[in-house]
């Protein structure tokens, strides 16, 4: 997703004289970015999904920047002429995946979020949460630069719900776009970048609320760079972050460490001028996230330009 999807003056209602269910809806999602839709039931979120998802067509107004996008309806229509495999399969051809990729990829995602026992169980057959698992993995498997989930948690086991919390995490650390709507205000508390509450018609935006720190288990995480700020996903994830400063923390073995580092640098190293204490110093961060996602900060550390150095990995199980 390069650019901003935009929706201007956008209405939409059903019928030539029907009620407007949105009217003079003004929106952008950039890339990146986390958005939360909610308001009461028949307000118009739905449709509202659906607009941005390329679903329904808008009725007046219009839409653009629209990237390619995967959307989780709130009801799946589970009864498909495939096997669960067979869909997620063909779904993967139709994004432009070579068959055998496509049916890797599609194994991947049914056992991440535990339904590969129903790899070859025909869709009709499938009990609402395995059906609503494919649900997600189809719209997940591609990639998508715009993902829209629409109730997407409803059916989860508490496993899935979790994989569908890290797998969001993941497209908007990789410059994707996520819209979403659920019932329980503590999903993603905290994480969104804006709020967006349909009321009357049209759109109340405001930011998100932080979200209370969950139980443990979690995963602290240390790291090492050079001054300035970690990574967005890093931010967004965590429940606490820890900054020392390099000058502060010099004990005697630190020192020593140091001494033998400048020992140990080659000719090239001297030639170009550079103090060895400037390669060695550097500001360290303990990042506390909950476990479930330290697979996506550490991608992020990892994959910032320049990278950060992980020093340590550790479990924490208690509560905070």
């Amino acid at each position: 997703m390069e650019r901003d999807l935009r929706l201007d003056g956008v209405g939409r209602r059903y019928g030539l004289r029907g009620p407007w269910v949105l009217r003079d809806v003004s929106v952008a999602l950039a890339p990146g970015s986390l958005t939360r839709v909610e308001g009461p039931n028949g307000s118009g979120k739905s449709t509202l999904l659906r607009l941005l998802a390329g679903i329904d067509a808008p009725t007046e107004g219009r839409v653009t920047g629209r990237p390619r996008t995967a959307y989780v309806p709130e009801r799946f229509p589970a009864a498909l002429p495939f096997t669960a495999l067979g869909y997620l399969t063909h779904l993967g051809a139709v994004h432009g995946l070579p068959r055998a990729s496509a049916e890797r990829v599609a194994h991947e995602w049914l056992d991440r979020f535990g339904a590969s026992a129903h790899a070859r169980t025909p869709m009709n057959r499938l009990s609402k949460g395995s059906s609503q698992k494919v649900a997600v993995a189809q719209a997940l498997l591609a990639e998508p630069g715009l993902l829209v989930l629409d109730e997407a948690w409803t059916g989860l086991d508490t496993r899935a719900r979790a994989e569908l919390e890290r797998a969001v995490a993941e497209r908007t650390a990789a410059g994707g776009a996520v819209v979403f709507v659920d019932h329980d205000p503590r999903r993603l508390a905290g994480a969104a970048d804006a709020v967006h509450t349909v009321c009357d018609g049209g759109l109340r935006s405001r930011p998100d609320e932080p979200a209370a720190a969950p139980d443990g288990p979690y995963t602290v995480i240390e790291v090492q760079g050079e001054a300035g700020p970690l990574p967005a996903e890093a931010l967004r994830l965590a429940v606490r972050t820890e900054e020392r400063d390099p000058t502060n923390r010099m004990d005697r073995m630190e020192r020593m460490d140091r001494m033998d580092r400048r020992e140990q640098m080659d000719s090239t190293d001297r030639a170009d001028g550079a103090d060895p204490a400037d390669r060695v110093d550097r500001w360290t961060h303990r990042i506390t996230v909950p476990a479930s996602h330290s697979d996506v900060v550490l991608r992020a550390l990892l994959t910032a330009r320049p990278p950060w150095h992980v020093a340590s990995v550790r479990l924490d199980g208690s509560r905070r």
